[in-house]
């Protein structure tokens, strides 16, 4: 099986190497770089074509929003998951919104980081529990007013059932769960969510997620 590779950035020595050490010893992960601010970070991206990168979220230079969106834009086979003590939900909304494929904070259990990375490279987008209910509250009340606009809303012609998978993948039901619920198999699931995508123009689930709460469609 081949190794998912990750990028770690982190302004702060220790947690960047203490990150690197603890997922360097686990099982089909590979630590491939490590990055200093979102600058390097788009640097070493650009370098090394990483499955997932681990990005803090205030660094000196360029900060980790800014240089999710780059990546996310230049490299779209690469995921970013973020990974910070910020948990304002100004910071959650932007993130989510240039592309991340999830938003953790740094008090993750050791033993839980990297089953977060090789889900983020499934596809699997996270979301710390606290991080998930003031994203939900943001949306119940409207993005913050300094948060770049929600997408646009546009006419869609999604499926009964395509409408019922987009609302399981807003609730974060994986592919399996959605498979199980709606009795149908994953490749099905599968099939309707590249169409979810295709039909609303959105890059991927945690957009779509974004998209069914803004569209009160849960």
């Amino acid at each position: 099986m081949t190794n998912i590779t990750v990028l770690i950035v982190d302004d702060q020595r220790l947690i960047r190497e203490g990150i690197a050490s603890l997922l360097a010893i686990q099982e089909g992960i590979e630590v491939v770089g490590t990055a200093v601010n979102g600058q390097q970070a788009i640097e070493l991206a650009q370098k090394y074509r990483p499955d997932v990168v681990l990005m803090d979220v205030r660094m000196p230079a360029l900060d980790g929003v800014a240089a999710t969106a780059v990546i996310r834009r230049q490299l779209p086979d690469t995921q970013v998951l973020m990974l910070t003590t910020f948990d304002d939900e100004e910071y959650i909304v932007k993130a989510l919104q240039a592309g991340a494929s999830g938003y953790l904070l740094k008090d993750i259990p050791a033993e839980d980081l990297a089953q977060a990375v090789r889900l983020t490279h499934a596809g699997i987008y996270q979301l710390d529990p606290s991080v998930a209910g003031k994203l939900v509250g943001a949306l119940g009340r409207g993005t913050p007013k300094t948060a770049p606009p929600p997408p646009k809303a546009i006419e869609h012609d999604l499926t009964e059932r395509e409408l019922d998978v987009l609302r399981l993948i807003a609730t974060g039901a994986t592919n399996k769960e959605i498979a199980a619920q709606l009795v149908v198999s994953e490749g099905t699931v599968k099939n309707h969510v590249s169409s979810i995508l295709n039909r609303l123009g959105l890059r991927d689930r945690t957009q779509a997620a974004l998209y069914a709460h803004e569209h009160n469609l849960i």
